[in-house]
């Protein structure tokens, strides 16, 4: 696989285009379930392509002609622009909306499903961010575009998990044999939920779940992590945990999960602040990832456009 990919981009530094090749597996990317280790190594391989694209071309044409929908029922800002800064980066048009949720047929009444009908008629892709977990897998089984989930409520946000084992990799160095802490609101982080199953695909592995009792992670996710032969622990105290791991991934705890129930967001916020005793304090620390991170999201978005949208 990767030597076919190789042939396919062969020259990319020199030509602002990418050939089309052979079809991707994943007709849509709704969970991070959908990927095995080399289905991983090979978009891997297609983002850091996509990173000569991005800093050696004035702009790939690859996706000209190519619409994306990104269909937004909650308010987002870097998925939403990474998603169509990379649909751009190669050529591609975007059609947004940004609160689906208020400000389109959804607020009249419309069901989720004869949404992504309509919008299927003006796009060859559809982003969606939606506030139910499973809205991802519903519009993919209603439309015949690739559908991407770009965050369903608290069920699972895939490409954000995909930029962050990349970025782990990158900075890292390796997968295997890594150690993690997923710190904050494990219960609704569809993010550190997705970073979860993904990390399962590696060996040696050992995740630490740290967070306050009303926010800890859910059963599925720890049930899924032994049936993998993944070792995971959970732990309140984030600083005996931090000198043992090699990748702290900090989530917020998300007072819109939370309902009416603000007493069990009191209880939870501000447990846990990363800064210079264990927030721009660590900005500047070499360690800090996370500007490097949301860059990563770009390429990986890249790949994954062309990938459903031309194949390999």
């Amino acid at each position: 696989m990767r030597s076919r990919i190789h042939s396919n981009l062969v020259g990319i530094q020199n030509t602002p285009t990418i050939s089309a090749g052979k079809k991707f597996q994943l007709d849509d990317l709704i969970e991070a379930q959908q990927f095995d280790r080399e289905i991983l190594a090979d978009i891997f391989e297609v983002a850091r392509e996509m990173e000569k694209v991005e800093k050696n071309s004035p702009g790939s044409q690859v996706l000209k002609g190519y619409l994306m929908a990104t269909l937004f029922y909650e308010p987002s800002t870097r998925t939403r622009l990474s998603f169509e800064s990379a649909m751009k980066r190669l050529g591609g048009e975007v059609l947004t909306t940004e609160n689906a949720r208020e400000f389109s047929s959804a607020a009249k009444g419309e069901t989720l499903e004869d949404t992504i009908r309509t919008v299927e008629g003006y796009s060859d892709i559809i982003v969606m961010r939606h506030f139910e977990s499973g809205a991802a897998k519903r519009a993919a089984a209603t439309t015949e575009v690739p559908v991407i989930n770009a965050g369903d409520g608290p069920g699972q946000h895939p490409t954000q998990a995909l930029l962050d084992v990349y970025t782990i990799d990158r900075e890292i160095g390796k997968l295997d044999g890594i150690k993690v802490a997923l710190v904050g609101d494990l219960a609704n982080g569809r993010t550190v939920r997705s970073l979860a199953y993904l990390l399962a695909k590696y060996q040696d592995v050992k995740i630490y779940l740290v967070s306050p009792d009303v926010v800890k992670m859910k059963d599925d996710i720890k049930d899924y992590l032994t049936s993998k032969g993944v070792e995971w622990e959970e732990s309140a105290d984030l600083m005996e945990v931090a000198s043992k791991c090699d990748v702290l991934y900090q989530t917020r705890i998300q007072r819109e999960r939370f309902g009416e129930r603000i007493d069990l967001y009191e209880e939870a916020r501000g447990k846990y602040i990363v800064d210079h005793d264990i927030t721009v304090d660590v900005d500047a620390d070499p360690r800090a990832a996370y500007f490097r991170q949301a860059k990563n999201g770009l390429y990986i978005r890249m790949a994954l456009l062309k990938l459903l949208l031309v194949g390999w």
